[in-house]
């Protein structure tokens, strides 16, 4: 039975799903809060299970050949000296076929592969009432459609999900720590590459990629709560500014550029935890669902496994309930596993007090002169690398 569709969100989980349904008939229609299709975008990481998606998909081959190429990683001190550095593939924790890409290369060849798919860009869902065997769907713009199944797969902050579970609330949990990322000029000439700073309650990073000019800067901080949902973009940057506010190396020209850069992303590093999925003919998909954070390296592939496993489940059964189960079943074992990773990893990429920080760059410096610090490395990741390939894919989707 082919059914008719409506995806909130644009992003990776959306376009999978986009992607999976259209290729099985399904009417599907993507609404994006956003009034055009992102590009460029920070570097995210595909591993384990989700190389396999790309893979039944067809856009493996395409992905490999994005790849941003990043070859070295360094940590410096605050005086810049350098305390280690490593390939870029130790440095970012991958192995053996994992593939970084820029997250708006990763979200064209979707869009590509889903070009039956109907896309509305700067619109979003007002309201919903679901009737039993249908679901009415308002627009923001006043547009009005009935869908079989409607998919909540907008983001940590997701409409879909206030509307079908409630309130934030009731389901995102603050890990404690700020997350700022900003496109800035590459003043430190890097050629795919990164540098990361340590300081104590806060970590900076800047990156330059083979498919961008110009270089991304990260910054990383813990932080009680800043309220900054209700803050414009000029607060925000204060608060930034404030959180780094005498830190050494490189840290004030990058705050410096950030007022000039075109995409600001700024946000707590929290996690989606709900007790269920869907409601109705509603599901929830990706972080609408069950973000991991940042943190956890992890985000990227979770939104297309999960796609796939959901497509799979409608493919499956003709009752979406039934079909919102199996995913649930299948899903939330390996969401577990993949959430876990977050408070784990933020507190080696965050490091407490200066003592702690000085502690930290020691050890660092005493691997960077040991022959097997690649071994290291890669043993200090391996449970990455286990969450990653911890499901079972349901069989191709027609």
């Amino acid at each position: 039975m082919n059914r008719s569709v409506l995806v909130s969100g644009g992003g990776v989980a959306g376009l999978a799903l986009a992607h999976r349904l259209a290729a099985r008939g399904d009417v599907v229609t993507v609404v994006e809060h956003a009034s055009a299709p992102r590009v460029g975008g920070y570097k995210v990481d595909v591993r384990g299970a989700a190389l396999q998606v790309l893979d039944r998909m067809g856009l493996l081959v395409e992905a490999r050949g994005l790849r941003t190429e990043v070859r070295a990683g360094t940590v410096v001190d605050a005086r810049g000296r350098r305390a280690a550095s490593m390939d870029g593939d130790t440095f970012g924790g991958r192995v053996h076929d994992d593939v970084e890409l820029l997250r708006g290369d990763l979200h064209r060849l979707l869009r590509e592969g889903a070009a039956d798919a109907e896309r509305v860009y700067g619109d979003s869902i007002r309201s919903l009432v679901d009737t039993g065997d249908g679901v009415e769907v308002e627009l923001a713009s006043g547009r009005t459609g009935r869908y079989d199944v409607v998919v909540g797969a907008d983001g940590l902050r997701s409409r879909t999900r206030d509307l079908v579970l409630g309130p934030d609330e009731r389901h995102v949990v603050d890990l404690g720590y700020y997350v700022a990322v900003a496109t800035v000029p590459n003043r430190l000439g890097l050629d795919r590459e990164e540098v990361t700073y340590v300081g104590p309650g806060r970590t900076a990073l800047v990156y330059a990629t083979a498919r961008e000019e110009g270089a991304r800067a990260m910054f990383l901080w813990s932080s009680a709560p800043l309220g900054h949902r209700d803050l414009g973009r000029e607060e925000r940057e204060r608060l930034l500014a404030d959180a780094y506010a005498g830190e050494g190396w490189e840290v004030p020209g990058l705050l410096a550029d950030v007022p000039a850069s075109p995409d600001l992303l700024f946000d707590s590093l929290s996690q989606v935890r709900a007790e269920r999925w869907s409601a109705g003919r509603t599901v929830l998909l990706g972080d609408a669902a069950y973000c991991a954070s940042a943190a956890s390296g992890q985000g990227t592939s979770l939104a297309l496994v999960g796609a796939y496993v959901l497509a799979a489940a409608l493919d499956a059964h003709d009752e979406p309930a039934a079909a919102f189960a199996d995913y649930e079943r299948r899903m939330r074992p390996f969401v577990a596993a993949n959430q876990a990773l977050g408070p784990a990893n933020v507190k080696r990429m965050v490091v407490g007090t200066r003592g702690q920080v000085r502690a930290s760059l020691a050890m660092l410096r005493v691997m960077d002169r040991l022959p097997g610090k690649d071994r290291m490395m890669a043993a200090m990741t391996a449970p990455i690398h286990r969450a990653a390939n911890g499901i079972e894919l349901p069989p191709l989707v027609s």
